[in-house]
């Protein structure tokens, strides 16, 4: 590599100044120095070697010089310049040499670089092809993990759909807009609609209007509080059947926690709704269970009573009395039991009612007292009554409810007194408009622990002492009397000690009233002919001398069927009907002489079963009721009501119907003669079989809405019952269906269930008859 130095040579430097001042200048300059040079040489050597100078000496060398040295110093100074240029070209051209040799070890430099980024990048290349590689490997496997995943989750989404479509719950889904979005088989049945018309609509497009409302109020609570609600609802099929529904609805979110609709589940509770109808059905089994036994117990105790009244108003020895006291009191003490035994059902029913009447409170209790003494006395034990009551104070109280109360605890003291004496005692603070009355109860008996004490009133409790083991009782009677001194506004409570005897106290607050005019009525009602149905020995013997004694006339008929065969129109004033008989109920008999047109005379139920309320009876036709045992007072009071504005007129009634063809007495043998004429019997034939087949249908769709308890439904498919059965002249299947259709007639619920069970009888029953008669033309 060539070095470029700092210091001119001087032919450089020559060459430069040639450059500068150009070849003639330097000529010129040159050759006046060789002139210079010249006559200095001539002077010199001609002084040296001449010893003088001439001035010829100088004319050879000036001439010489003149002629030679100008083209000499021009050919010298042009060669320089030109040397000079040739140098300084040469010059530029090393350098550009140079630049371009830089240049070259630039570009072979930045191309040693180019090739190591290139080979850095082929390397790279190769990893990255080796990644990529790599890549599409794992992506291949991703995507055929993904298509595996996504198959099982179509797989999983098939088996998920098909079992929601495979559930009986119904599953349905909406968005946030409250709109369908999904459901499952068993809502497309549930509303007719599929799936895919269900997607868009509004709960107001799918149910009916009552429906939709409460599905969007649930909709609304669990949008606000973003929480899962339970609720149950009846839901309608679109064959008009109904099925209650447990719902649960939940709020659903998507992966970033916002909410995108609800989600709706809902169980079939049919059976558990039939489960809980057939509780209620044993319970009203259980009712009638009590009310039949109360009956049939009643029944000969009521004679007992009734016989002993009888008995002790009659002349008798004082032990003969002793002994009717005996026996009326053995007989009130099992009337209390059973009252305890009802009112048990009661409670349980919560049909318990307290029923307030005027009554004379000192006789009331003088009554108490002459029945407690009697049991004392057969117990040989020392019995005191005490009262301030006065005279003639008259108060409103449930005298049924208090004297069951009051006998309770007066023959629990008798019973738990093995020696000693039992004390009643009757406290009355008379206020301006009401009286505080304390009964108190105290017996020397075996007493009470005080553990417990506070468990006396507790159903079922009872003593567990070997002195009384074989006397405890039923363990229901303190537990009720504190339910119904509860329900009379009043207090009870109990103070005792173990062998020291207990005490049991009643408070009541009564309300004090004038007293009625006519507090014993009599009868200003005689000579009246009365038919008693009535199937019991001991109740005919005390209810015909009652009834005699009065100064009635009695045709007595033992059955059912003996009353129907027995009654006349205007053949009878009154009848005296007893509710239960050996070959149907006296509501059944009640019911044939409405169903053949009778005008009936009043018709007054006679009952022991104190499980109906008299509203009931009232509700079934009966004109009155009067209990058994019969007394005479209610007699007088029902028959002063009937008769006291009607003695002596005339009781007008048209004949009984009778018809040879009483069989056909359900149809309307008119109308289907006339169907026989017009459509033949053919076709006749063909309307009882879809009559069959569709009062199946409706007789099903009214048990589902029975159990739903919806009123409006229930009307509205007897309507339809009503009208299939007036379309074939089924006449009494069309009555009963009109009762049920009649939604707002008082107590329409309590006697729904008696009136459904009629019509099925009746459609069971009413068919074959309407087959009977067609097979008969």
């Amino acid at each position: 590599m060539l070095k470029k130095t700092t210091k001119l040579s001087w032919p450089e430097r020559v060459a430069k100044v040639v450059n500068r001042f150009g070849t003639l200048r330097v000529s010129l300059f040159f050759f006046m120095l060789a002139l210079g040079i010249t006559f200095v040489e001539v002077t010199v050597l001609n002084y040296f070697l001449y010893g003088e100078v001439e001035a010829k000496s100088y004319l050879d060398p000036v001439l010489l010089t003149l002629l030679t040295m100008p083209w000499v110093l021009y050919f010298i100074s042009e060669l320089i310049r030109r040397l000079e240029r040739s140098r300084e070209h040469l010059t530029q051209v090393i350098e550009q040499l140079e630049a371009l040799r830089k240049q070259d070890k630039a570009s072979a430099l930045n191309l040693r670089h180019n090739i190591q980024q290139l080979n850095y990048e082929i390397e790279e290349r190769k990893r990255a092809e080796l990644q990529r590689e790599e890549a599409i490997r794992l992506l291949k496997q991703q995507i055929e993990e993904r298509q595996k995943t996504q198959q099982n989750l179509i797989e999983q989404s098939i088996l998920l759909r098909s079992c929601f479509d495979c559930s009986p719950d119904i599953i349905y889904y909406r968005d946030e807009n409250g709109r369908f979005s999904g459901c499952n088989r068993s809502f497309e049945e549930l509303t007719g609609k599929t799936e895919k018309e269900m997607i868009g609509l509004s709960p107001w497009d799918v149910y009916s209007e009552e429906i939709a409302e409460k599905v969007v109020a649930s909709d609304r609570e669990v949008l606000a509080t973003n929480a899962s609600l339970s609720y149950d609802m009846w839901l309608t099929y679109p064959d008009g059947s109904k099925k209650p529904f447990l719902i649960k609805k939940v709020p659903f979110f998507n992966n970033e926690g916002k909410r995108i609709g609800l989600l709706g589940f809902g169980r079939d509770i049919m059976e558990k709704q039939k489960a809980q109808e057939a509780l209620e059905k044993a319970s009203r089994d259980k009712t009638a269970f009590i009310s039949t036994i109360s009956h049939e117990l009643r029944t000969p105790l009521n004679g007992i009573v009734g016989i002993s009244r009888i008995l002790k108003d009659s002349k008798l020895t004082k032990e003969q009395h002793n002994y009717v006291n005996t026996i009326f009191a053995c007989a009130v003490t099992l009337g209390n039991i059973f009252n305890d035994i009802i009112d048990l059902d009661k409670i349980e029913r919560k049909k318990l009612a307290i029923n307030y009447e005027p009554v004379e409170l000192s006789g009331f209790v003088f009554e108490l007292n002459s029945v407690a003494s009697l049991m004392a006395e057969q117990k040989h034990l020392e019995f005191s009554f005490n009262s301030n009551v006065p005279e003639g104070t008259w108060v409103q109280a449930d005298t049924t409810r208090l004297r069951q109360v009051l006998w309770n605890l007066l023959a629990n003291a008798v019973k738990f007194t093995l020696k000693g004496d039992v004390q009643f005692n009757v406290e009355c603070h008379i206020r301006n408009t009401f009286a505080w009355v304390d009964f108190e109860i105290i017996d020397s008996g075996i007493g009470i622990p005080e553990q417990e004490l506070e468990n006396i009133f507790t159903m079922y409790y009872q003593v567990d002492r070997k002195e009384v083991r074989a006397g405890t009782g039923t363990g229901i009677g303190l537990a009720i009397s504190k339910i119904l001194v509860d329900e009379m506004g009043g207090q009870i409570e109990v103070y005792s000690e173990m062998n020291e005897g207990s005490t049991f106290s009643v408070s009541l607050k009564l309300d004090l009233i004038e007293a009625p005019e006519s507090a014993t009525p009599e009868s200003s009602v005689n000579g009246l002919s009365i038919l008693l149905v009535e199937d019991v020995e001991l109740n005919i013997v005390v209810a015909n001398s009652i009834l005699k004694k009065l100064g009635h006339s009695v045709v007595v008929a033992r059955t059912g069927q003996q009353a129907i065969d027995a009654f006349g129109v205007g053949k009878f004033d009154v009848v005296l009907l007893d509710i239960q008989l050996p070959d149907m109920t006296g509501f059944d008999v009640l019911q044939h002489w409405q169903d053949i047109g009778a005008d009936l005379p009043p018709v007054v139920a006679l009952t022991a079963n104190v499980i109906k309320t008299k509203e009931e009876y009232l509700e079934k036709g009966m004109a009155d009721v009067i209990a058994k045992p019969i007394k005479i007072e209610n007699v007088h009071k029902v028959f002063n009501r009937l008769f006291a504005e009607q003695q002596g007129q005339v009781i007008e009634a048209t004949a009984v119907r009778t018809d040879s063809n009483q069989d056909y007495a359900v149809l309307d043998v008119d109308f289907l003669e006339q169907m026989l004429d017009t459509i033949g019997y053919d076709q006749l034939e063909q309307n009882l079989e879809l009559f069959e087949k569709l009062i199946a249908e409706y007789m099903q769709i009214l048990d589902t809405v029975l159990c739903a308890k919806d009123q409006d439904e229930i009307g509205k498919q007897a309507h339809k019952i009503k009208g299939a059965a007036a379309s074939m002249g089924l006449n009494h299947i069309q009555k009963i269906a009109n009762l049920i259709q009649i939604t707002d007639s008082p107590a329409w619920w309590e006697n729904l269930d008696d009136r459904v069970e009629q019509l099925k009888h009746a459609c069971e029953h009413d068919l074959q008859v309407l087959k009977q008669w067609m097979a008969s033309l």
